[in-house]
């Protein structure tokens, strides 16, 4: 493993967006952003934005940098199903700012040796 890999092994949190519109997922996205680095994004193209198949919006962020910027509430046009894996720290911190933006209606875990998955259910406050 590379220096550059150790240090952020920890920190770096991967944000799956589902059942939701490209606004939703981005106003996720934007709350995410004030609070620490964006490391990877990937969204569809126009193609499959508009295909009758799931989308899913994805980017990882890095728990350990960026701004830490706390966001007010966010509205949503629906319900956003939210998945976090990485660290058991990491994840958990990503949840807490996501809780202090959204509602979170349903929340399970998915416990690994060194990761976890956290399932949310995020909604307007």
């Amino acid at each position: 493993m590379s220096a550059v890999y150790d240090l952020h092994i920890d920190t770096d949190v991967t944000v799956q967006l589902s059942e939701c519109c490209r606004e939703d997922a981005q106003a996720v996205f934007d709350v995410l952003d004030h609070a620490y680095q964006l490391e990877d994004m990937t969204t569809p193209g126009p193609q499959a934005a508009t295909s009758p198949a799931t989308t899913v919006w994805m980017a990882t962020f890095d728990t350990a940098g960026g701004r830490h910027e706390e966001s007010a509430p966010v509205p949503l046009t629906g319900v956003v199903g939210a998945t976090l894996t990485g660290g058991y720290h990491a994840v958990d911190e990503v949840a807490k700012v996501l809780a202090r933006s959204f509602d979170i209606q349903s929340r399970q875990s998915v416990s690994g040796d060194q990761e976890t998955e956290a399932r949310l259910l995020l909604a307007s406050r």
